[in-house]
C-alpha cells in the first residue's frame, strides 16, 4: 500500500493569478476564445523601420548607420549596416512597463565604427504622447521623423521612419520583438531567446516487402550464394534473413518497416548482398528508389509489385567500371498511412491520428495553455562568479511545439503567454517542460523540470490555474528544481464526438489489422525522435536535441529498481481494493458486526428466491458506490508524485545505477553486486511467477490424470454432484451454501477445510524443471 500523504513542498498548489478566467466564446463548429488564461502584461512597443539621406562621413562619404533606443537604464541596439545611408531594419523593441523608469523614450542614429561610435540624430517621444493600440485593431502606420541634433536642432538631412504604441502581449508583433528583458545578451542574441512555434514533421512507415532476386551473377559459382537485401535510409539499415532457397534466384517475401518524414529528401537504397565468409559480403547489385515515387496506402490493401534493375559496381584499378547484366528484383513499396507513427511513449501520447490526411476525423475541441510564471527556480550555470537562470518553456502536444520567450537572469521569470490546440482525441497528455537556455554561451539546454496533464481528467470549459511542482530526480535523490504556474482550458465543440471517442480504438485500426512487433515498435520510435530532432534542430531558434529527447521521455524503458519497486506498489495499490472487499466479507462471515450479517443473511434469500434480482442488484450497488463517490473526486489535474515513484525512499547506490550509463560504465566489483541484486530480485519475481503457475497447472490435472486418486475422487465428486443437483432445486443449493459460508465462527474448524486441502495436494509441473 502506498506510505503517507506527500510533503507540502511536492504537493500541487491552487492559484488565483489575475486573469480575464472563462469567456469562451462558441461560433460554428470551432470555439474562439480570448487572451485570458495569462496575466495581462502592458509594453511600449518601438518599430524602427528604417532611415534615409543620413549624413554621410566626410573621410570615406559613408556611414555605417545602426539604431539605439533608449528607455530609462534599458537600451535595445538594432545590427548596423556598411556604408548605406538609406538603411532598412524593420525591428521592433517592446519595453515592459514594469520596467519603465523613465518619462521619454529616445531613439538615436549612431555610426558604428572602431575606436568610438559617432553620433547622428535622434528623436524623442514623451511616453504620455504614445498611444494605445487594442488587438484585433489595425496596426499602427509608421512615420517619417526628422533627426535632430544633441542640442534639439533639426538636421538639414536625414529622416527616421517609427511607429510607437502602447499594448499587451496579445499584440502580434509580441512574439518576434526585442525584449527588455533580454537587454543583456545584445542585439546579435535575440534570435536565440525569442519564442517559437515549431510543428514536427509528419512521419509515415515505409513498408519495404522483398519478394525475390533473378539472376544474381556472385563471383563464385561453384559454391551455393547466401544472399540477403540490406535497406538503407538515412541512419537507418535492416536487413532480409538469408534466403533458404541457395540459387541466383533466391526468394524472401519478407517486410521490413523503416520511418520517413515529409518533405522526403533521402533516397531508398537497397543493396543485394552474398555472404562469402563471416564478416565479408560481396556486393551483388544495388538500387536507389526515390521516396516521393512510392505510393501511399491508408489501409492495408495490396499494393502492386514491380521489378526493379540491380546495378553493380566493380572498382578496377581506382575507376569505377560499370558491369552491365540482367539481374532484377521484385519489390512491394508503401507508404502506409494507416499508422499512427509513435514519437511518445503511449500511456502519455499526445496525438493517435493516422500519418494519412483522409483518415482524419474533425476535432472534438480545443486545449488552451497559458504559461504564466515560475518561482523559485534553481540556479543553473555560473555566470560572472554568481549563480544565474535564463529559464524558458516547452509545451508539447500532438504535432505542434511551442517555446515561450527565455527572460534572462531570473530564478522568477514572468512569460504570461498563451497558445492553442486543436485536440481530437480526450485521451491524451500535453506535456510543459521548463529549461535553462545554455544555447546563449554555446553550451547545452538544462532541464529544469517538466509536468504532464492528461486531458481526460479535465472537466470542459472550466479554467485550472495552479502551481505544479518541478520534480528532478539527481544522483542525490529528488530534488525541487522551482514551481510553474499554468492556467489550463479545455473547451469542447461536440460532447457526442468526444464520448463517442471512448467507444473507439486508441490507435487506428492498421495497428490491430496488421500488427507490428513491441520489437519493431521501439526501434521506429527510436528513429522517429530522431528525425524529429533533426528537423526541429534546423529551425532558428532551433529547438535542441537534448529538449526534444527530455519531453518524449528518451530512456524511460531502461531498468531501474526505484522503478520496478514503484511498480510494484502500483499493483499492490490496485489490488488493495480487491483486498478490502475480501476483508470485509471475512468480517461479515465471522460475524464482526452481527446487525450487517444478519442484513446479508436477508438480502441471501432475497436473491436466492428472486435470481432475477441478482445483475440488477449488482449493478444498482455499483451504481451508488459511484454517486457516492463523487463527493471525493479529484478536483486538481495529476501531476508529478514523488511518492507514486518512489523516489523519496530510493538509496544512494540504487540512484547511482540508474543515472548509470548504457552500457554501463561502473568497475567490474559494482557491476557484480548490482548483477547480484537484480538476480534476487529476479528470483522473487520468478517465484511469484512459478505460484501463479502452479495454481493453473493444479486445476487443469483435476481431470488430466497426472495424479489418478485425485482425478477419479473429482470425477467421482462431479458425479455426486451432479445428482444431487438434478434432484435438489437451485434455491435450496444456494442457500446452503451462502447459510455454511456465513456461518458463526463456533461452527468452524480451526484446520482449513476439505476442499482447500485437496486443491493444494494436486499435483503440478513444478517437480518435472530442471
Amino acid at each position: 500500500m502506498m506510505r503517507g500523504p506527500v510533503p507540502e513542498e511536492f504537493a500541487l498548489k491552487q492559484t488565483a493569478p489575475k486573469i480575464a478566467g472563462s469567456g469562451v466564446i462558441t461560433g460554428g463548429d470551432k470555439v474562439i476564445c480570448a487572451y485570458d488564461l495569462v496575466e495581462q502584461m502592458e509594453y511600449l512597443y518601438v518599430r524602427v523601420v528604417k532611415a534615409k539621406d543620413l549624413p554621410a562621413k566626410e573621410v570615406n562619404h559613408s556611414c555605417d548607420p545602426y539604431v539605439e533606443v533608449k528607455l530609462g537604464n534599458y537600451k535595445g541596439i538594432t545590427k548596423h549596416f556598411s556604408k548605406k545611408t538609406n538603411p532598412q531594419w524593420n525591428l521592433v523593441f517592446a519595453f515592459s512597463q514594469d520596467q519603465l523608469q523613465a518619462s521619454s523614450v529616445e531613439v538615436v542614429v549612431k555610426d558604428k565604427d572602431f575606436v568610438m561610435d559617432e553620433f547622428i540624430g535622434r528623436v524623442t517621444f514623451e511616453l504620455a504622447d504614445i498611444p494605445r493600440r487594442v488587438p484585433p485593431d489595425s496596426p499602427l502606420a509608421p512615420q517619417w521623423y526628422k533627426l535632430e541634433e544633441k542640442r534639439g536642432e533639426k538636421l538639414r538631412k536625414g529622416e527616421i521612419m517609427l511607429a510607437l504604441w502602447k499594448g499587451t502581449q496579445a499584440d502580434e508583433v509580441f512574439p518576434d520583438a526585442w525584449h527588455s528583458d533580454a537587454a543583456a545578451v545584445g542585439s546579435e542574441g535575440v534570435s536565440k531567446i525569442r519564442g517559437k512555434v515549431y510543428l514536427s514533421p509528419r512521419l509515415w512507415y515505409l513498408r519495404v516487402n522483398v519478394i525475390q532476386c533473378q539472376d544474381l551473377q556472385p563471383s563464385d559459382r561453384s559454391r551455393p550464394p547466401e544472399v540477403f537485401v540490406k535497406v538503407n535510409l538515412g541512419n537507418q539499415a535492416l536487413k532480409t534473413r538469408i534466403s533458404s532457397l541457395r540459387s541466383v534466384n533466391p526468394s524472401w517475401n519478407e517486410d521490413l518497416v523503416l520511418v520517413v518524414a515529409e518533405p522526403f529528401e533521402e533516397p531508398l537504397v537497397l543493396t543485394v548482398e552474398d555472404r562469402v565468409a563471416p564478416n565479408k559480403e560481396e556486393n551483388l547489385g544495388k538500387c536507389m528508389i526515390l521516396l516521393n515515387t512510392i505510393p501511399k496506402r491508408p489501409d492495408n490493401k495490396p499494393v502492386s509489385a514491380k521489378w526493379l534493375n540491380l546495378e553493380k559496381h566493380a572498382i578496377v584499378e581506382g575507376e569505377k567500371k560499370v558491369t552491365k547484366f540482367a539481374s532484377k528484383i521484385h519489390l512491394r513499396l508503401s507508404l502506409d498511412g494507416g499508422y499512427h507513427v509513435l514519437d511518445e511513449s503511449t500511456y502519455y501520447s499526445s496525438d493517435y491520428r493516422p500519418s494519412s490526411k483522409i483518415l482524419w476525423k474533425s476535432s472534438i475541441g480545443l486545449l488552451e495553455l497559458g504559461i504564466i510564471s515560475a518561482t523559485g527556480l534553481s540556479l543553473m550555470k555560473s555566470k560572472d562568479g554568481s549563480g544565474t537562470t535564463d529559464a524558458y518553456c516547452v509545451a508539447k502536444y500532438g504535432p505542434k511545439w511551442v517555446r515561450t520567450r527565455t527572460i534572462i537572469d531570473s530564478v522568477s521569470p514572468k512569460w504570461n503567454e498563451q497558445y492553442t490546440w486543436e485536440v481530437f482525441d480526450s485521451c491524451t497528455v500535453i506535456t510543459i517542460g521548463v529549461f535553462d537556455n545554455g544555447h546563449l554561451q554555446g553550451g547545452k539546454d538544462a532541464s529544469i523540470g517538466k509536468v504532464r496533464i492528461r486531458l481526460s481528467t479535465l472537466e470542459t470549459e472550466r479554467v485550472y490555474t495552479h502551481s505544479y511542482p518541478l520534480l528532478v530526480l539527481k544522483p542525490t535523490g529528488v530534488k525541487k528544481m522551482g514551481e510553474v504556474q499554468l492556467a489550463v482550458r479545455f473547451s469542447c465543440s461536440s460532447y457526442l464526438n468526444m464520448l463517442n471517442k471512448y467507444t473507439q480504438p486508441l490507435l487506428p485500426k492498421m495497428h490491430y489489422i496488421h500488427p507490428l512487433s513491441v520489437f519493431q515498435l521501439d526501434m521506429l520510435r527510436f528513429h522517429a525522435i530522431q528525425i524529429v530532432s533533426a528537423r526541429l534542430g534546423r529551425a532558428e531558434p532551433p529547438l535542441k536535441k537534448e529538449v526534444i529527447e527530455y519531453l518524449l521521455d528518451v530512456g524511460s524503458h531502461i531498468w531501474s529498481v526505484r522503478k520496478a519497486k514503484a511498480n510494484f506498489m502500483r499493483i499492490m495499490n490496485v489490488m488493495g481494493g480487491l483486498v478490502s472487499i475480501a476483508k470485509w466479507f471475512d468480517q461479515i462471515r465471522h460475524w464482526k458486526n452481527p446487525l450487517t450479517t444478519i442484513l446479508t443473511h436477508i438480502l441471501l434469500v432475497i436473491l436466492v428466491f428472486f435470481p432475477e434480482l441478482v445483475f440488477p442488484t449488482f449493478f444498482l450497488f455499483l451504481f451508488f458506490v459511484g454517486i457516492w463517490r463523487y463527493r471525493q473526486k479529484p478536483r486538481h489535474p495529476p501531476h508529478m508524485d514523488i511518492r507514486l515513484s518512489n523516489a523519496d525512499a530510493v538509496g544512494p547506490d540504487e540512484l547511482d545505477e540508474e543515472f548509470d550509463t548504457f552500457p554501463t560504465s561502473k568497475s567490474s566489483d559494482v557491476v557484480r553486486n548490482r548483477y547480484d541484486r537484480l538476480r534476487s530480485i529476479g528470483g522473487r519475481i520468478q517465484t511469484v511467477m512459478g505460484d501463479l503457475a502452479m495454481q493453473g497447472e493444479r486445476f487443469e490435472s483435476l481431470l488430466n490424470w497426472r495424479d489418478p486418486r485425485a482425478s477419479a475422487l473429482f470425477v467421482t465428486f462431479c458425479l455426486v454432484a451432479a445428482i444431487v443437483l438434478y434432484i435438489t432445486p437451485l434455491q435450496i443449493v444456494a442457500l446452503a451454501a451462502g447459510f455454511y459460508l456465513l456461518r458463526h465462527p463456533k461452527l468452524r474448524s480451526k484446520v482449513p477445510p476439505f476442499s482447500t486441502n485437496f486443491f493444494k495436494r494436486l499435483s503440478a509441473r513444478s517437480d518435472s524443471m530442471l
